[in-house]
């Protein structure tokens, strides 16, 4: 193919909380908006006076009074036996914190209330490193507190909602949900490899997503990793500050490689040579998912 016939490929992250997209080469997206499609109620009416068929993004959330929100979430898909997954993630944790705040009085249900508190759990919530100890001070003490003021004035009080809500990434017990935490989940998969990589596994873990930002969950992550691992290993969880977009960077890198437009990628191929010692945690849709990445993995 000639140079000047090349075109620059879209990247695109469809998470379930937001959607990043931009071009190949960039080093962050061009775009960030919501995971929200919304479709006018009275379609027929609404379209005849000058409006979409759809809203896409913040559109549509400034459609709410017109539109039915939709939210699509993507459940995981087959995984090769050394791959493990955790069909939960952050639209899981939003929802769960809606239920808890109940017990407070605070009854939040429908799809603009959920933004409200999908804003609350990204500015407020955080991973306890003790879970019991944590609920214990809230016991004795209002210094987990946190107020925040929702658009019409009124201001919300929340305590150990703060630190619960995301408990349930290390145990999905607390909604219900049958399957190990996180934590264990990264450990099954680290022992699944070979024995002379594990050492090297568990010194490379890297995160990745917009649930990985709450405050202290890389500190809970290696706590909980080394009280599994063999006594005295090193456990190293690396947390980088752009990691909300490391999915769509590694796919932009990936896109902008030489040859790119020639070559078919397949995930076959891809997963037949992830021999590279490290690990990938990705919390960055409505999934968690710990895989061995590979020489060419660009994160």
């Amino acid at each position: 193919m000639d140079e000047s016939d090349e075109v620059q490929a879209l990247v695109f992250d469809c998470g379930t909380g937001t959607v990043k997209a931009g071009f190949a080469g960039d080093d962050t997206p061009r775009v960030v908006f919501p995971t929200i499609v919304g479709r006018p109620r009275h379609s027929a009416v609404m379209i005849d006076i000058g409006h979409k068929d759809f809203y896409v993004g913040d559109e549509a959330r400034s459609k709410r009074g017109i539109a039915t929100l939709k939210h699509p979430v993507e459940r995981g898909y087959a995984l090769p036996p050394s791959i493990h997954c955790l069909d939960l993630g952050g639209r899981d944790l939003t929802e769960y914190l809606m239920k808890i705040l109940s017990g407070r009085g605070y009854l939040l249900t429908t799809i603009a209330e959920r933004e409200i508190i999908r804003d609350m759990k990204e500015k407020l919530a955080y991973v306890a490193l003790d879970y019991e100890q944590e609920l214990e001070t809230t016991r004795s003490s209002t210094s987990v507190e946190k107020n925040y003021e929702l658009p019409d004035g009124e201001v919300m009080t929340i305590g150990a909602e703060r630190f619960r809500c995301a408990e349930a990434l290390f145990k999905p017990s607390l909604i219900k949900m049958e399957a190990d935490g996180i934590h264990e989940i990264t450990y099954k998969s680290i022992m699944k490899a070979d024995v002379d990589l594990r050492t090297d596994l568990y010194g490379n873990i890297l995160l990745s997503g917009g649930s990985t930002l709450f405050p202290g969950f890389g500190d809970r992550l290696r706590k909980e990793i080394k009280d599994l691992a063999p006594s005295g290993m090193y456990v190293k969880v690396v947390a980088p500050p752009e990691r909300i977009y490391t999915s769509w960077i590694g796919g932009s890198i990936l896109a902008s490689l030489t040859g790119f437009q020639q070559v078919k990628y397949l995930c076959n191929y891809h997963m037949a040579f992830a021999n590279q010692v490290g690990w990938f945690i990705s919390l960055e849709t409505s999934s968690f998912f710990t895989y061995q990445y590979s020489a060419i993995d660009p994160f």
